[in-house]
This record gives C-alpha cells, sequence and structure tokens, in this order.
C-alpha cells in the first residue's frame, strides 16, 4: 500500500461503526474502498464471500493462505484489516460452535451495487449537458492542477514568504496557509526572514509522492472541519464526496447542480487545493487528475522528487528532449543529472527549479549558482538549521541518495561501494546527535490485565497483526501503535467466555 493509502487507513481506522454504515451507503465510496484499501488476498476474500448467503467458516480460509505465504499469521492480519474498516464481520468464538464471517451488509450492497450498476442516480456523478469550453482539455487541466499544487509546494519549503511573491508563484489561498499551519507542516518563525519555516513533518510531506501529498492536505481539512462547529460541513459526507471525485473521469465537464448545497460549499476549498477546475458563471466542474488519482496506484503530478529529473533533464531547451506535467509515463530525456557528493561535503546540484534549490537550501549552504547548477556544502550549521526545523539526518540522507547523479550510481554498482561517501553520512548523523539521544514512538502502553493468559492473548495477536511495538512478559506490559483492533478482539474475547 502507498503511503497515501497508509495515511487514509489511518484515518480510517479511527471512525465509528456508524460512519462506515453511512460511507458504505455511496458504491463509489465502497469501491475506492475495494480498490484502494486492500491487499490483494483481503480482495480475495471480499470477492469469494460478497455473494454467499451465508456465513463461511473460519478455518476454511486456511486454505488461501498456505504456510508459503504466510499462514495463519498473514490470515488473521489480513482479517483485521478488514474488520478495522468494517467490511468483515466474525462471529465470537464459542466452545461448541466454530467461528464464521461474513461481509457487512452496508459494505455488501454498496460494492454490489458498484459492480451491478443500479442506486441513486449520481453516485458516479452526472455529466454536464451544457456546452464545453474547448480550451478546456486535459493537458490545461493538468497546467492548471500543476500550478496550484506547486504553490502549495512553495509555500511549506518557505520559498516564498507569507506577503512577498514571485514570478510564476502567487502562493496559495490564506484559507490553505492555515490549513499548512494547523497541520503543523509548517510553523511561525518571528526569527526567519519570511515570518515561517518548515517543520520535520513538512519536509516528510515534501518527499512524499503527489498523491500522499494530497491525501496529507485533505485528511487536515476533514479534521478542521471536525472541529469546527460552525463550518456547516459534515467531515463523513466530504470523505464520501472525495471519493466519488475519485471516480470521475479526467477532462469531463459535471454539473454541479446535481450536487447537494453542502457538496456545492465544498468546491470552493478543493478550487485551492487544485483538485478541481471551477470556471466562472458555469454550473460546470472538471476533476483534475489531483482528484482522479485519490483512489488510484497511478501517479498524480510530478513531485519534488520526481520533478528533480525531470526539471534537469532538458536545462537548455533543446528540441528532441521533453518532460511531463501529468505525471503520466517516464519521457525519454537525453541527459539524466541530480546531485553530486564529495567527500569534503562539497554539493553540484544540476537542476534548474527554483522548488528544487529551494529544498536544498533547507540543509546544504548555497554558495554559487550557474544557468543550469547550484553548488554548495554540507556544514554543521546546515545541518544543525535543518534539525531544527525538525528535519532528521535520515531524511536528508534519504534525499541524497534519491537524487545522486546517475554517474555516482553506475559507480556504486561497479564497485559494489555505498552510492553516498560514507565519511559524509556518518558525519550528518553525528551532527544530529550532539542534539538529539531520545527516539520517541507514539501508541499505547496495555496493562493490569486480568489474568495471565489475557495478556498473553492479547500481546500475542498484537504481535500477530504488527502494531507491537514493545513487552514485558514478566511485568505483563506491552506497548503497540494501535489500539483500536485490540480493543475489538478483547471484547470478542470476552463475549465468547
Amino acid at each position: 500500500m502507498s503511503l497515501g493509502g497508509q495515511q487514509l487507513l489511518e484515518y480510517l481506522e479511527k471512525l465509528p461503526g456508524t460512519a462506515f454504515r453511512r460511507l458504505y451507503q455511496s458504491p463509489a465510496t465502497a469501491l475506492a474502498i475495494f480498490r484502494r484499501m486492500l491487499s490483494y488476498h483481503a480482495k480475495v476474500i471480499v470477492r469469494g464471500l460478497l455473494y454467499m448467503p451465508d456465513p463461511f467458516p473460519l478455518t476454511s480460509l486456511d486454505i488461501w493462505f498456505p504456510p508459503e505465504a504466510g499462514g495463519k499469521i498473514h490470515r488473521d492480519r489480513t482479517i483485521a484489516a478488514l474488520r478495522s474498516l468494517h467490511i468483515l464481520q466474525v462471529s465470537p468464538p464459542g466452545k461448541d460452535r466454530q467461528q464464521e464471517i461474513q461481509i457487512t451488509s452496508s459494505f455488501k450492497k454498496g460494492l454490489q451495487l458498484a459492480f451491478e450498476g443500479g442506486g441513486e442516480d449520481g453516485s458516479f456523478g452526472v455529466p454536464s449537458s451544457l456546452p464545453v469550453d474547448p480550451t478546456i482539455d486535459i493537458g490545461y487541466l493538468d497546467k492548471y492542477a500543476r500550478k496550484k499544487w506547486d504553490d502549495i509546494l512553495h509555500y511549506v519549503v518557505n520559498s516564498l514568504g507569507v506577503h512577498s511573491s514571485s514570478e510564476g508563484v502567487s502562493g496559495p489561498k490564506a484559507s490553505v496557509k492555515e490549513l499548512l499551519l494547523a497541520g503543523r507542516l509548517v510553523e511561525r518563525r518571528p526569527d526567519t526572514r519570511t515570518g515561517i519555516g518548515i517543520t520535520q513533518a513538512g519536509f516528510t510531506f515534501l518527499l512524499q509522492e503527489s498523491n500522499a501529498q494530497v491525501w496529507t492536505l485533505l485528511l487536515l481539512w476533514l479534521e478542521a472541519a471536525d472541529h469546527a462547529a460552525d463550518s456547516g460541513m459534515d467531515s463523513i459526507d466530504m470523505l464520501s464526496f472525495l471519493f466519488m471525485l475519485s471516480s470521475l473521469e479526467l477532462g469531463t465537464a459535471y454539473d454541479t447542480s446535481a450536487l447537494t448545497e453542502t457538496r456545492r460549499n465544498m468546491l470552493p476549498s478543493l478550487v485551492d487545493f487544485g483538485l478541481i477546475y471551477f470556471p466562472r458563471d458555469t454550473r460546470q466542474f472538471f476533476p483534475t487528475r489531483l482528484a482522479t488519482t485519490l483512489t488510484s496506484t497511478a501517479s498524480a503530478l510530478r513531485t519534488v522528487s520526481s520533478a528533480f529529473t525531470a526539471a534537469t533533464a532538458n536545462p537548455s531547451g533543446e528540441p528532441g528532449t521533453t518532460t511531463s506535467t501529468s505525471g503520466g509515463p517516464a519521457d525519454k530525456t537525453t541527459t539524466a543529472k541530480g546531485i553530486i557528493i564529495e567527500t569534503n561535503y562539497r554539493i553540484y546540484a544540476y537542476t534548474t527549479s527554483p522548488l528544487q534549490i529551494a529544498v536544498l537550501a533547507l540543509f546544504c549552504q548555497l554558495n554559487m549558482r550557474f544557468p543550469n547548477m547550484v553548488s554548495g556544502r554540507l556544514t554543521r550549521d546546515s545541518i544543525r538549521q535543518a534539525i531544527g526545523f525538525g528535519i532528521t539526518a535520515d531524511q536528508i540522507i534519504s534525499y541524497l541518495h534519491a537524487h545522486a547523479h546517475q554517474q555516482m550510481v553506475r559507480e556504486s554498482t561497479v564497485t559494489g561501494k555505498p552510492v553516498l561517501p560514507p565519511t559524509v553520512v556518518d558525519q550528518i548523523r553525528l551532527w544530529q546527535l550532539e542534539n538529539e539521544r531520545m527516539q520517541t514512538t507514539a501508541g499505547f502502553l496495555f496493562k493490569d490485565f486480568e489474568s495471565t493468559e489475557e495478556y498473553a492473548a492479547l500481546s500475542r495477536y498484537a504481535e500477530e497483526i504488527g502494531v507491537l511495538v514493545w513487552k514485558n512478559d514478566k511485568r505483563q506490559l506491552f506497548f503497540a501503535s494501535k489500539h483500536e483492533q485490540l480493543r475489538d478482539y478483547l471484547k470478542s474475547r470476552k463475549k465468547g467466555e
């Protein structure tokens, strides 16, 4: 599962069962969850049980999970994932009866409607019957979405001040800036030139692929709606609308009159994010590639990571080479460049993109800029400044490794040596260790069990589903990264006793 899917999964797991029943009333939502959130084996289980009229014995699933495919542990993790999304029901264990599983009625109905057709009109959008401006094609929508998203990335990377502007970059709307601040992707820093600074979460955001970036921002938007009682928006309906947008066709105009008033009120925010294009004085809206790939494994638009190569592939604008802005298949280029790192900590980055240069400036002291290259140096002060922003040494090393020059990669392949000079990697980590001596992990501590058997069963289940971080059998304590599935398991266990 991609990072964007993992973020969405964590958000969904926190929702109550009533929220899922509302979500699955929409066939588009049930189909989106099935397409994006489920693993291969989870999809096999859902397809196998979808049209079964009666519950299915749990032990009969073992044939689908042979030992070479992970066996019982993989089966239990798959079932736990389906239960966390309220897709699967498992009967409590009993002495005289075997456990049985079945698809929840709400998800079964929604997915069957998605597969077979039917349900309410407009479940997957209503195409507009009005004339469409011929200039609004897929290329136009891609360029529009790229501009909107670049404005947001420029603000996060702090290459654009709160009150300043630069050529071709106008900055995101004030509401988007407030959302980025509330989500701790950036923070106010009076000691900086622009008054804002990137955080560790913000740097992680920059390194994500576009789809994960979009979901990061959308989940912040949903959480803000949850906490704002006077917003007039329902986060569950907002999420359902996002799933519907992901099922629409790129380049097609859709009728706003077919939307509810609540969903029409969402359109301005989605315009600010670049997910839809809304022509003035019309009753039409166009989903962009950022929206139509929300529940797809296809890439949306170029990100900071993928754009580095695209931005440097044809710096002189020579004919015969092209760069993609639509996130489609990679184009052939005549040259491939990147970052060269020397053992004396000097860096040479072949790029003309202001955004890429601004990212480098977060952890590198840049000295000179040429038509197609910038040069600088990794210093103790530049790394400590990045660490002060919350950027970790591992993030810096990962970024440099991902964008290393192809010559460095080829040499590493031939010689078997690391791509980055070990002295540079070690020194970056040592500079971080000067200030940091401890690593924290968010999670939940489980203690005060009623019996040793209860502790053993729950800690074993936590390990099987992959959420166990630490345990102490002597003191009967364990620490887990999530608690929702453990809570449900404990409830079902007590019912079966």
